[in-house]
């Protein structure tokens, strides 16, 4: 039986033997039984590499942090996951001067700490009683990267295309247009998955690492 470890565009923990390609955590979730007890534990939630320095870890052991597991890096970032420090180093770096200079223009990398940039997508991707906080747009106005709901599915706008998400890859596209898109209702509004903050910086060009179903 799979742990309850597998994230979903709105931070949603599953038990599904899919186990895609990034890891990561976000505090002590389990009791000592490996059963998820809550939706967090504090505001750093970092994505991690499958493997690092060949450690070996026991998934849920007592005391320790729950590893999650993500398909890839956008709905990573959808749910509200940043790049480790650690084991990510370069693309932290990469998503810190993003972020800011998206968000936050004239901030001095160097002396912000991480903890701001952790509180802030806190307030923008978790809500009381453990619901996604979202916002809405209008579709053609979402960059790359972003995920968002419709009919009750995520789906990821990758070059021009609605690729609908599951834990085993992506769907094929739902339209692609090489102009504004102007079929399926593309001015509807949606509810948007990613927080804010980070499709600001797709709009400024950082592109998250989609998983290889993308195309």
């Amino acid at each position: 039986m799979p742990l309850q470890n597998r994230v979903d565009p709105w931070g949603r923990l599953h038990a599904v033997p899919a186990r895609g390609t990034l890891m990561g955590n976000r505090g002590i979730l389990h009791d000592d039984n490996r059963r998820i007890v809550r939706p967090w534990k504090g505001q750093a939630w970092v994505t991690c590499e499958l493997t690092f320095k060949g450690i070996q870890r026991q998934p849920f052991s007592k005391g320790s942090h729950s590893e999650l597991f993500f398909l890839d890096e956008a709905t990573a970032l959808a749910a509200g996951h940043r790049p480790c420090f650690h084991c990510r180093p370069r693309r932290f770096a990469e998503f810190k001067s993003s972020w800011l200079a998206a968000n936050r223009p004239g901030a001095d990398g160097g002396f912000t700490p991480i903890t701001q940039i952790d509180n802030a997508l806190h307030a923008e991707r978790a809500m009381r009683g453990g619901r996604k906080g979202v916002f809405v747009a209008r579709l053609f106005e979402l960059p790359d990267g972003t995920m968002f709901e419709m009919d009750g599915a995520a789906f990821l706008v990758w070059k021009r295309a609605l690729l609908a998400w599951s834990f085993g890859g992506y769907g094929p596209p739902r339209w692609v247009s090489d102009t504004v898109p102007d079929t399926v209702s593309d001015t509807r509004a949606v509810d948007v998955l990613t927080p804010p903050s980070i499709v600001q910086m797709y709009r400024r060009g950082f592109v998250p690492a989609v998983h290889a179903s993308a195309g």
